[in-house]
């Protein structure tokens, strides 16, 4: 028979994963929480995962270990870049969301950017006027709370080689607050007027409820 585990094995076991899973986001070898807490769990050989906010603290400790100071300053400037670009896309609505606006920046993060039209071809045509460079573009669908959900999805290079995504939501969807799947929380965001706000008065600001 398998030795059973106490549980402070058990919960040391836990942190392994959670931080295995953790250092796959962080080096990118996995982009999506999902794969790589299932990646983790297939190294330790077992069949529990982590929470995604466990792997999100993990990711956090092992970027600020990795980056110290010049974290801070990626994340200021990251955030300038976001503010530059969601001025071109002023006319619809944009909302920085995502690990800039969250204050989690690593090396692998990009600047993630909601708006709010009908068509999506609109904002490669702005992106085109503005010489941006388009990677790819694609609809996503995604279940969330019972509902379907499309989106268009826009990745891109920002002039200064930064990586950005675009999501381009229904109009309809631009006042419903939904949850985060890592932190649990409710995702605002920051619009224009907010992130040049914080910029001045405390640009490395973090929206994290731990």
């Amino acid at each position: 028979m398998g030795e059973h585990l106490s549980s402070s094995d058990s919960l040391s076991l836990r942190e392994k994963i959670a931080r295995e899973a953790a250092n796959l986001l962080f080096l990118g070898v996995e982009k999506e929480y999902k794969q790589a807490k299932l990646k983790a769990a297939e190294t330790f050989g077992v069949h529990f995962l982590p929470t995604n906010l466990e792997v999100a603290v993990e990711l956090d400790r092992i970027a600020e270990e990795n980056e110290g100071e010049t974290r801070k300053k990626r994340l200021v400037e990251m955030r300038r870049q976001a503010l530059k670009f969601m001025k071109i896309l002023e006319a619809y609505s944009p909302v920085l969301v995502g690990s800039v606006w969250r204050g989690t920046v690593h090396r692998e993060s990009d600047i993630d950017i909601a708006v709010y039209h009908d068509e999506p071809d609109d904002i490669l045509e702005v992106m085109k006027q503005n010489n941006l460079r388009v990677m790819r573009s694609e609809w996503r669908t995604v279940t969330k709370e019972g509902l379907k959900k499309a989106s268009f999805h826009i990745y891109l290079e920002m002039p200064a080689k930064e990586k950005a995504e675009v999501i381009v939501r229904d109009p309809e969807e631009a006042d419903h607050k939904e949850r985060c799947e890592i932190y649990g929380d409710v995702v605002t965001g920051l619009r224009i007027r907010e992130l040049e706000k914080m910029l001045q008065e405390n640009p490395t600001e973090r929206f994290v409820p731990f």
